[in-house]
């Protein structure tokens, strides 16, 4: 065997070495990646599952007297057991957040029924807020003006994590009292069971990771989809 032929047996091996250690580092890389993204994904379907257990044990309760009630609207079941709250004097006054524009003070009392002279008296309505952030600014705004140290806060039960994490970055030192209102009774792993509200919860999972990450970057959704919001930090604080 000639000097050159060694030569180039030998830059074949320092060749197929160096292509071995490239294999062998991309392997590790994409090991690593696969264990990384196992992990993600197990972190991210147990918060599900606590989220869906937490909230579906969530339920009304006797929440103690406060300045002031604040309903989100959503459905009826929450607008009655609002109004239910101030008629039984848990609250002074009552917004509720995110009526329509076009519905009138007329109609909303003939869908809420009850006392017509104390919706007349002690009902607020706003309808500017289009969301949950648009909610917590619109009730941060109503509860200085009124100058109240207390509110109780109703939803629906799926929807009060979010409410409060919202409610908590506008409203400062004022004290929430959760009211959570039930539609399904979906407690001891029925949700799994119910399709719809599975996906009612799945979709409010990850609205809550959103604004949870929103603590972190201030993210605010526009038409054109997600963009970072300047300055929402400093309003909530």
């Amino acid at each position: 065997m000639s000097g050159q032929d060694s030569f180039e047996t030998a830059s074949d091996r320092a060749a197929g070495a160096a292509e071995a250690a490239k294999g062998g580092r991309l392997r590790h890389w994409l090991v690593a990646l696969a264990a990384t993204f196992g992990l993600l994904a197990t972190a991210f379907l147990g918060g599900f599952g606590w989220f869906a257990d937490h909230v579906s044990h969530l339920a009304p309760g006797n929440p103690p007297k406060a300045d002031a009630i604040i309903v989100l609207t959503g459905g009826h079941s929450r607008l009655d057991a609002a109004m239910a709250l101030l008629e039984s004097g848990k609250g002074e006054r009552l917004l509720i957040s995110g009526v329509h524009p076009s519905a009138t003070r007329t109609q909303l009392q003939r869908i809420i029924g009850g006392d017509e002279r104390l919706f007349a008296c002690c009902v607020d309505l706003d309808r500017t807020a289009l969301d949950t952030i648009g909610n917590a600014e619109e009730s941060a705004k109503w509860v200085e003006s009124h100058a109240y140290d207390s509110v109780i806060l109703v939803t629906n039960n799926y929807h009060m994590p979010r409410s409060l994490l919202e409610m908590r970055r506008f409203l400062g030192s004022a004290r929430l009292e959760p009211y959570p209102v039930v539609n399904t009774k979906l407690d001891n792993g029925g949700w799994l069971t119910h399709p719809e509200a599975l996906r009612v919860l799945f979709t409010e999972y990850n609205k809550y990771l959103m604004a949870l990450a929103r603590g972190i970057v201030p993210l605010k959704p526009t038409p054109q989809g997600i963009s970072i919001a300047e300055g929402a930090s400093a309003r909530a604080r």
